[in-house]
């Protein structure tokens, strides 16, 4: 079987989030796609309690037998995907991967770059896409869980 991981933070889960995850399953040939949220999100300080995030992407993945919910304790996208087929992400987030702030030295941002599997990446709007990746034929980049934490309803998966 063949499965990809698709990091986040999910806060709450959008329509966005739910396409790229179709998008990826469709195209990349993974049997199951699956949600990845971190216990400690890098940047994402105040963030709704795990417990709440897990059980709203648990209503949303009920519905699609090839989506399912994890949670992991690692914090950089290289260490969540180890293990994985596939790792998914939208453009903003493939810049912070590719961003060696994240990383004490560039050494060690080189080398979570090499333990990377296959990337998958959605476009967020005019956000530039480099490297050797799959860029997923889906763009809702104006639609983010701000905004729905802000009212903005028709945007939250369901």
């Amino acid at each position: 079987m063949r499965v990809a991981a698709y990091p986040g933070t999910f806060d709450p889960p959008t329509i966005a989030h739910l396409a790229v995850a179709e998008a990826a399953w469709r195209a990349c040939g993974v049997d199951r796609v699956e949600l990845v949220l971190s216990l400690d999100p890098i940047g994402k300080a105040g963030a709704t309690p795990i417990e709440v995030r897990v059980a709203a992407l648990e209503a949303v993945v009920a519905e699609h037998e090839w989506l399912t919910v994890a949670v992991s304790e690692h914090r950089l996208i290289s260490d969540v995907a180890v293990g994985y087929d596939l790792v998914v992400m939208g453009a903003d987030k493939w810049a912070q991967v590719l961003d060696p702030q994240y990383h004490p030295s560039e050494a060690e941002w080189r080398a979570s770059l090499t333990r990377l599997p296959r990337v998958a990446v959605a476009r967020r709007g005019d956000l530039p896409i480099e490297g050797d990746v799959l860029v997923l034929d889906v763009d809702l980049g104006d639609v983010s869980s701000t905004a729905v934490r802000q009212g903005r309803e028709d945007w939250r998966a369901s």
